[in-house]
């Protein structure tokens, strides 16, 4: 071997996100002390935002109470019911579009149609249908999650290599083990990007619904909260919904990272 030999860099990453832990929680740090800054200071009014450390303290006095718990429960028994219901009906619904032709026919104009509503106006609809309960909130949550799942779940069997799909019929892989092995695989990145999107609807939903006769939950806690102009217990309800959005995200990042090894 010559002594001029070096190695050469790997430059074949393919644009592969690094993780960079503890950016994220620094951001966060950095704009509440700025925050709290602001706020002792005077440069940002008591009426515009309250002191992070007086949203702090509403925090405590909520565990410390119950109440949070008391809040919280219904609040998830209700997003993870509703999405439950949603994701896996779009789920099922996309991939048929995207693999029959005649199921596409017949639906995509259908959803397509349902898409644009805003689901909230719905909502009086629901109350009608399925009663002020628990029902009417699982149906809005569900609704608000399927359309987006139904678009995102075609969209991403659609945009599967459809070399690799002629190459399996090439080697006489069966119809079933195709979709298994080759289009389901595909499409899954773009079915939990979509799950994203759906779920964050979801919990923009769950505040609506809890909004009309809820007693308890997080909508409920922030309707109570704004009726009395306590911005301390306000903002601990955004809070809280900001959280769950976290968590969320959070969980869908480790679906994808036992999901979509094979990117690596």
């Amino acid at each position: 071997m010559s002594e001029n030999t070096r190695d050469v860099a790997f430059r074949g990453a393919g644009f592969s996100p690094k993780r960079m832990r503890g950016i994220g929680a620094i951001v966060f740090v950095v704009l509440i002390l700025l925050a709290e800054w602001g706020t002792q200071t005077g440069w940002i009014s008591a009426l515009t935002l309250p002191k992070p450390s007086d949203v702090l303290a509403t925090f405590g006095e909520l565990y410390n109470t119950g109440r949070l718990f008391d809040h919280l429960a219904p609040s998830l028994t209700r997003l993870i019911m509703g999405s439950l219901i949603g994701v896996s009906l779009g789920i099922a619904v996309g991939t048929m579009i995207g693999l029959f032709s005649l199921v596409r026919a017949g639906l995509v104009p259908l959803v397509a149609a349902i898409f644009p509503i805003p689901k909230i106006a719905l909502l009086p609809l629901f109350v009608i249908w399925f009663g002020i309960g628990e029902g009417s909130k699982y149906a809005l949550i569900a609704l608000g999650t399927f359309t987006p799942t139904v678009v995102a779940t075609y969209g991403a069997v659609d945009n599967v290599d459809r070399t690799l799909i002629r190459m399996g019929q090439s080697f006489g892989l069966s119809w079933a083990s195709i979709v298994r092995k080759i289009v389901l695989p595909g499409a899954m990145p773009g079915i939990l990007s979509g799950l994203r999107i759906s779920l964050a609807i979801a919990i923009i939903l769950l505040v609506a619904a809890e909004m009309l006769g809820a007693e308890y939950g997080i909508g409920a806690y922030i309707l109570e909260a704004g009726s009395l102009y306590d911005l301390e217990r306000l903002f601990a309800g955004v809070v809280i919904l900001s959280l769950l959005g976290v968590i969320v995200s959070a969980g869908i990042g480790l679906l994808e990272r036992r999901l979509l090894r094979w990117r690596t």
